[in-house]
């Protein structure tokens, strides 16, 4: 079981890297080849790590047209800051059932409140919040 504080790291390098996929377009060997060389990088939980990048690279066209159902503005007008921490929550929320929804969505704000633009951890909290709402209604509810 992975302690929170990898579970932590593993999101802080997440953002970092869907910035940096937006940006640069690495694909996924780029991108962990880049951040397994980080020191710190031994200390996260790097399974999490992969299997989110995965899904969020795989299904970026899904998760962001859940962004756009609940946003006023599209994905690609989104700050790349503010993308990659949605990206991310979102994926937790569709494949983490392991992963209670209020954790996953108080570190999406705690991520937008170190990373992000000002103020931007309330649309996070916003946007997690209704797609929480909306997977729960599909799912039965069977998520806490």
């Amino acid at each position: 079981m992975a302690s929170t504080g990898s579970r932590r790291g593993a999101r802080d390098y997440l953002v970092q890297a869907l910035y940096q996929w937006q940006l640069a377009d690495h694909d996924f060997a780029e991108l962990v080849g880049q951040f397994e060389r980080e020191e710190d990088f031994a200390s996260i939980d790097q399974a999490y790590f992969r299997a989110l990048l995965e899904v969020v690279l795989e299904d970026v066209e899904t998760l962001d047209a859940t962004i756009a159902r609940f946003a006023v503005r599209s994905p690609q007008q989104l700050d790349a800051v503010g993308r990659a921490i949605l990206l991310l929550g979102l994926a937790e929320l569709g494949n983490r059932p392991d992963v209670p929804t209020n954790a996953i969505i108080n570190e999406a704000v705690e991520l937008a409140k170190r990373y992000g633009a000002t103020d931007s951890y309330r649309f996070v909290n916003a946007l997690l919040d209704k797609a929480a709402k909306e997977l729960g209604e599909r799912d039965g509810g069977r998520r806490q």
